[in-house]
């Protein structure tokens, strides 16, 4: 390398050596970004061998070098001669996934399943299949659980004597000493269940899902918990009964709080992969202890499912089940101490409606939907007020009407703004469905208030709103009811409040039409041409520009040019750039 300055085609790489010996950490990792255009330069012969033996050499970095460096490597097939030499980039990444960092070995993973597809059989044969034993077989438990991850992928394409042998592997990594590697194992065991014949799925598989599924740590036990859905996928009805639910039965009432989290969390899931008739004998019971479980997040989690699980129960005794099964346990978490288990059963309990019926509603779900609206926390009130849709197509939402309004109140004057911001934001969904009547007589004036909240996302957020009203009831309902207010605002002392005015125009000229933005709204936008803040005047400009197109060309010349002719030569800048703006967009030079 110290003839690099008598060779020119050796300056790329002498130049890249440099940054990858200097101290500067981020040099080193520009230089590594830049490896394609270097491997480029350098053409294929010697990317594989002066560039591929220099990287796996130096590897012992900063770890924000080396996932750099993991991730060029997946995409070099190209670069080093296509598929193959693909072998050639082994190396660099075998020792990429055996460091200490785990981001850098699962980043050096995923590049090695992308470059494996591109081995030929016989290549995966004798370079790839040989570097996951190596790491299967490491003294370092990373190497161990890097294999974890490549099993799966290569084993669909290699003879079955290999195949035996990756198996064999498989399972002493599953009975590993460390934790971690054994967790690595059960993450990838469901993956693997995928590719391997059914018989060996039964043979294998399953004696290794048993044993993690029953193991010391509960963070393997509830990745085991994971692997059973894609295995009760692969497995005909009658196996399952035996091989399967006797270890999912275990884990449903796993001593530890984070493996009934995981079960809860997947029933919907698992509840599809075992069918009806499983369903109905095991999993019913199973779910009603979880919904009554010790540990809030388990209930939590539990709760979240209610709706998919009951969506998915055979539909002869549906209802059957939910009425003497989960209706008691959903009664029971309404009034949970935990505000998250009720937050989460609020999110979903609405859409039991659609799957019980009218009658149903009215007699069990309403009086739940009623206590939910009153309830202390605003998340729990913000989740029922923003399911009502399914409701109002079973029942109408009449029924729910007058406990309706305090919630709403309540909800649009809370001390936290997002609780503000939701509930604006599902606003134009309650009005559709209320009606205008009942609109303008309860929920008009707490539109208008939100116009002038002392937090802009709300004002904003009011303003997006009113169009949104106008789109559903109507120009001739804005004429009446909306657009007075708002113009009234035009001479409100504060200039913030006076902005608004200009904002809900902004938004509103487009949906009440051409008549009444010039009859109402241009004399007052004008009018505020002469207002003492430069920031209101600006945004006179900014309005004319936005409401001009809906305008006719007699207005344009004769109201709008001279006074946006006037604003171009304010003594703001500000206003002066955006009069302009204003003119130029308009056409008015």
């Amino acid at each position: 390398m110290a003839g690099a300055d008598g060779d020119d085609s050796l300056y790329p790489i002498a130049v890249l050596i440099d940054e990858l010996r200097n101290e500067d950490v981020q040099l080193r990792l520009n230089s590594i970004k830049k490896l394609s255009t270097i491997a480029l330069a350098l053409g294929v012969e010697r990317t594989r061998t002066e560039l591929l033996p220099f990287l796996t050499d130096t590897i012992y970095d900063e770890d924000e070098v080396l996932l750099a460096l993991a991730e060029q490597l997946g995409n070099f097939t190209m670069l080093v001669g296509g598929p193959e030499y693909v072998h050639c980039l082994l190396p660099p990444l075998e020792s990429l996934a055996t460091v200490e960092e785990t981001v850098v070995r699962d980043k050096a993973v995923e590049s090695l399943r992308k470059i494996s597809q591109e081995h030929s059989p016989v290549d995966l044969e004798v370079h790839f299949e040989p570097l996951v034993k190596r790491l299967a077989s490491g003294d370092w438990f990373t190497s161990r659980t890097s294999a974890c991850g490549l099993f799966s992928v290569c084993y669909p394409r290699v003879s079955s004597t290999v195949k035996a042998e990756i198996r064999q592997h498989f399972r002493t990594l599953c009975s590993d000493d460390t934790p971690m590697v054994r967790r690595a194992a059960a993450s990838k065991l469901g993956e693997f269940a995928k590719v391997l014949e059914l018989e060996y799925v039964k043979s294998d598989i399953i004696s290794l899902f048993t044993a993690l599924a029953s193991d010391e740590q509960d963070s393997v036990r509830l990745l085991a918990v994971e692997a059973c859905v894609s295995i009760a996928t692969l497995l005909p009805q009658e196996d399952l009964e035996t091989l399967v639910m006797p270890t999912l039965r275990q884990a449903a009432e796993d001593k530890s709080w984070r493996v009934r989290y995981m079960v809860a969390d997947k029933f919907s899931e698992l509840q599809k992969a075992v069918g009806p008739e499983i369903t109905k004998n095991d999993l019913v019971p199973a779910f009603q202890n979880l919904l009554k479980d010790c540990e809030a997040e388990v209930r939590a989690a539990a709760a979240n499912k209610v709706k998919e699980f009951c969506e998915n129960l055979p539909e002869d005794n549906r209802e059957q089940i939910i009425m003497t099964h989960i209706l008691p346990c959903v009664k029971e978490l309404v009034s949970d101490t935990n505000q998250h288990v009720k937050s989460a059963l609020a999110s979903v309990i609405m859409g039991l409606s659609t799957i019980l019926g009218k009658d149903n509603t009215i007699e069990h779900l309403l009086p739940l939907f009623l206590a939910q609206l009153k309830d202390e926390c605003p998340e729990v009130r913000l989740n029922i007020i923003s399911n009502l849709d399914c409701v109002n197509e079973v029942i109408g939402i009449r029924q729910l009407s007058q406990s309706l309004l305090p919630a709403i109140v309540e909800l649009a004057e809370d001390a936290k703004w997002r609780v503000r911001l939701a509930i604006i934001e599902y606003m134009p969904l309650l009005a559709g469905q209320l009606g205008v009547e009942f609109f303008d007589e309860k929920l008009n004036t707490l539109c208008m208030a939100w116009l002038i909240d002392h937090v802009y996302a709300i004002r904003e957020a009011a303003t997006c709103n009113l169009m949104k009203l106008v789109e559903k009831f109507g120009a001739e309902w804005a004429q009446n009811t909306i657009v007075p207010k708002v113009l009234g605002m035009a001479n409100d002392p504060n200039y913030l409040h006076r902005m608004t005015t200009l904002f809900c125009i902004n938004a509103l000229s487009e949906a009440c039409g051409q008549e009444i933005t010039t009859k109402q709204m241009l004399p007052v936008v004008l009018k505020m041409s002469n207002d003492q803040v430069a920031n209101v005047r600006f945004n006179v400009a900014k309005s004319l520009q936005k409401i001009g197109p809906v305008l006719d060309s007699n207005a344009l010349q004769t109201e709008v040019k001279p006074v946006l002719e006037k604003l171009a030569s304010d003594s703001d800048m500000d206003v002066k750039y955006f009069a302009q703006e204003a003119i130029s967009f308009l056409a008015l030079a």
